[in-house]
């Protein structure tokens, strides 16, 4: 099984978790989130993942809280989906997790 997992840096207080496991090049495991430092803590905001068997995305709020939205794509699509759209929207998903926008 190989195994990457790194941290992506956006700002001072914004930062992309990446984990994904494959075995013989086949996705079998990941979670991707984006994070917020808010009152000295990091919080998940976004978070994609297949923790449940299945690919999904959750949304979290400042409490916590959070909605789930199943992807209905493969594990290496529901990746790569991850990186892009955190990669292109982590400001917008800060923005709006910080006004309380999110669920």
């Amino acid at each position: 099984m190989a195994e990457k997992e790194y941290i992506i840096p956006y700002s001072e207080d914004a930062r992309k978790r990446h984990d994904h496991k494959t075995i013989r090049g086949k996705v079998v495991k990941f979670t991707v989130q984006l994070e917020v430092k808010y009152e000295r803590n990091w919080k998940e905001v976004v978070r994609y993942d297949c923790a449940h068997g299945y690919a999904h995305r959750d949304s979290y709020n400042l409490l916590g809280k959070h909605t789930k939205e199943e992807l209905y794509l493969s594990f290496e699509d529901a990746l790569t989906l991850a990186d892009d759209d955190i990669d292109d929207n982590w400001e917008t998903y800060k923005h709006k997790f910080l006004e309380g926008d999110l669920p």
